[in-house]
């Protein structure tokens, strides 16, 4: 069983009162408003500050995760290979789809692994390798299947443009 792990993101008593947020409802019978408004806390309040923090976790995961790095890269050049080579508008459908799952996986695994390593620290715990290693297996799932949708897409006009087909 994982334990509330809340007491350092709760401010003193005496702090309280202008940290409590009237609009949010309480949640497992504990008030949001109790949390600090550090901005891992902070809920967007308009349409840009949502863009604000998505765009810094993209930003995290492309500076902190080699893995979403390579995925970007790789995407970035199979979709090069693909105009190159005049793909159909439907084949890169499918590849900017395949590809775009790929990072979206990515992005949760990362999510996933913080949260975990959140509630569980530096101690092991069998449930938070589950969590982490089904986390990674949905990434390489995309990852392969990925591939293997380039490789059907890619492959005959490649052959085919270098003469081999």
């Amino acid at each position: 069983m994982l334990q509330r792990v809340t007491s350092e993101f709760e401010p003193s008593d005496s702090s309280r009162g202008s940290l409590r947020d009237p609009e949010v409802p309480p949640l497992n019978g504990l008030r949001r408003g109790r949390l600090l408004r550090a901005s891992a806390w902070q809920v967007a309040r308009d349409l840009p500050a949502s863009f604000r923090y998505a765009a810094q976790g993209l930003v995290y995961a492309f500076g902190s995760q080699r893995n979403f790095r390579i995925h970007v890269f790789t995407g970035a050049a199979v979709l090069a290979l693909a105009l190159w080579l005049q793909l159909s508008l439907l084949q890169l459908a499918v590849l900017v789809l395949t590809i775009a799952a790929v990072l979206v996986l990515e992005l949760l695994n990362t999510a996933v692994e913080a949260v975990v390593d959140l509630a569980v620290g530096r101690r092991f715990h069998t449930l938070a390798r589950i969590a982490k290693d089904c986390a990674a297996a949905a990434v390489l799932t995309a990852a392969l299947t990925s591939l293997l949708i380039a490789v059907l897409l890619l492959l005959p006009p490649l052959l085919a443009r270098l003469g081999g087909g």
